[in-house]
C-alpha cells in the first residue's frame, strides 16, 4: 500500500505529531514499506499453524515462591503523614 504526503501529514495529525515538511519523504516511503509488509505478509496461510506463546520451545524458569524481605508494614505507617485503618491517607486532587 503507497501512501502519499498528505496521508502521511493526516497521521501526524491524528497522531499529535509534529514533523518537518523535510521528512515527510522519509515518513511516507518507511510507512508505505511497512504497509506493505503487513499486507504480504497477510497473504501467507496459516490455517495449519497452532499459536504460540514463545518463538522458542522453551518453558520459562520459575524462581521459588519464598517471601525474601522483612515485613516492614508498620515502619512505613509510622513514617506517614496520615493513616487511618492501615491506609495512608493523601489530599483529595479531583473535584
Amino acid at each position: 500500500m503507497a501512501l502519499t504526503a498528505e496521508d502521511v501529514n493526516k497521521i501526524a495529525y491524528l497522531a499529535r505529531l509534529g514533523i518537518d515538511a523535510k521528512d515527510i519523504d522519509a515518513y511516507t516511503r518507511d510507512l508505505s514499506g511497512i504497509l506493505g509488509l503487513v499486507a504480504q505478509m497477510s497473504l501467507v496461510d496459516t490455517d495449519d499453524v497452532q499459536p504460540m506463546a514463545h518463538p522458542m520451545d522453551q518453558t520459562q524458569r520459575l524462581r521459588a515462591d519464598e517471601v525474601t524481605e522483612q515485613d516492614q508494614h508498620e515502619y512505613f505507617q509510622k513514617q506517614a503523614p496520615q493513616v487511618e485503618a492501615d491506609l495512608y491517607l493523601v489530599p483529595k486532587v479531583i473535584e
